[in-house]
């Protein structure tokens, strides 16, 4: 019909297909083989990751099915091709080949095998196009029960992923029990959402459980700042009063103004007194005693009045008049 089909060009595609399929199926059980060991892992960690080993056996449980599709859509391919003259030398489509046909047509879009939608347009054009609608919604039973069932987009139920996990620690030598037992009601349902009941507390950090108190807050988590931190400025005021020796770089001291920089925390004293008390001023700086003495000068000379410094007689003689 309208030329389309060529029984030269479908039995290649029907060929290729059974390749395709082969190929895709030893993936796919190479995978599987992986998948179990993963799940295994999982329940056998301490506390055993069971929800997440669920969801991974439900993917499983897909591909599992999905190999048996597979295996069934190649038979079907290898069939048609052996009776390819058959079908080109009828108009009609052959009572015992409508099943596979329409199962190849309506899998066409359900897996990803290419050679698939080559086929299935040269059907179309072999038998029409409601040939084609008959079995892409199955009118009267056409297509093969396994195959829809294999790949159909409906979630295992939840008593499947169960023997799936049962089977598959048995096999990876796994001691496991169920924390949540499967009850009868459930078992045809699919299987319920996770709730985290197999994720531990706090688990990526490592510290276990977080309980309240104020032991879980570690005081040296704080970034505030102490005064152990405060005292790094300390020695900048230091290197500026014991480097008189220095000079700016490039330059001599006699270039600048002022040829000396003096701390200026402690209070500047009087000449004299640095004069009389420390004679190499301009290499060492002023101890902080001098300072303190001056003030307890100033303290006396307020206490007793007078404009001058008192001797030693002098407070003797004071002493000796407050005893009496």
């Amino acid at each position: 019909m309208f030329g389309g089909f060529s029984p030269s060009k479908l039995k290649p595609h029907l060929k290729m297909a059974t390749t395709r399929f082969q190929m895709a199926s030893n993936k796919k059980a190479a995978l599987i083989q992986q998948q179990k060991r993963e799940i295994a892992a999982m329940l056998k960690e301490e506390p055993p990751k069971e929800e997440k080993a669920r969801i991974r056996a439900e993917s499983l449980i897909r591909e599992d099915n999905c190999v048996e599709a597979y295996e069934i859509l190649m038979l079907n391919c290898e069939l048609l091709a052996e009776r390819i003259k058959l079908l080109s030398s009828t108009k009609e489509c052959p009572p015992d080949l409508v099943s596979s046909i329409s199962t190849l047509v309506w899998a066409a879009d359900r897996v990803d095998i290419d050679e698939l939608t080559f086929i299935k347009k040269q059907f179309k054009s072999k038998y029409g196009k409601q040939f084609e609608e008959r079995a892409m919604n199955n009118v009267g039973g056409v297509l093969n029960d396994r195959v829809v069932s294999k790949l159909s987009v409906q979630p295992p139920a939840a008593y499947l992923v169960q023997v799936y996990l049962e089977r598959i620690c048995e096999e990876q030598g796994v001691k496991w029990t169920p924390k949540v037992r499967i009850t009868a009601e459930d078992m045809a349902q699919p299987m319920a959402a996770p709730v985290g009941y197999s994720v531990q507390v706090a688990g990526a950090s490592g510290l276990g459980e977080v309980v309240t108190g104020q032991e879980t807050f570690p005081q040296q988590h704080h970034p505030t700042a102490t005064g152990s931190q405060m005292p790094t400025v300390v020695p900048a005021s230091a290197t500026v009063v014991s480097g008189p020796g220095y000079g700016p770089p490039g330059g001599k001291r006699d270039d600048f103004a002022e040829p000396e920089i003096f701390v200026p925390s402690a209070p500047s004293a009087p000449a004299s007194v640095i004069t009389e008390d420390n004679a190499t001023v301009d290499e060492f700086p002023l101890p902080p005693a001098a300072p303190n003495s001056e003030r307890r000068d100033d303290d006396d000379n307020n206490n007793t009045g007078g404009g001058g410094n008192m001797t030693y007689d002098d407070l003797a003689a004071r002493f000796q008049e407050l005893k009496k």
